[in-house]
């Protein structure tokens, strides 16, 4: 069997929910919680991933990506 190697230069991104999703339709409001997010001004670290770019692609009036 082969043996899993774990990336140790993982690269992670900050996404910070800086909106309000009032007003916003249930399937925006369900990714920003699917990130964890549950406040406003709240930033949680992400993996570097492209689905995770995409998220934030999709819904780019909510979330932001923090340097």
């Amino acid at each position: 069997m082969a043996k899993k190697t774990e990336n140790s230069d993982s690269s992670q991104i900050k996404i910070q929910y800086y909106r309000s999703m009032i007003g916003y339709a249930k399937k925006q409001k369900d990714i920003v919680k699917s990130l964890g997010i549950t406040k406003l001004n709240q930033t949680v670290v992400r993996e570097d991933t492209a689905a995770s770019r995409g998220i934030v692609a999709k819904i780019p009036h909510l979330l932001r990506i923090v340097e």
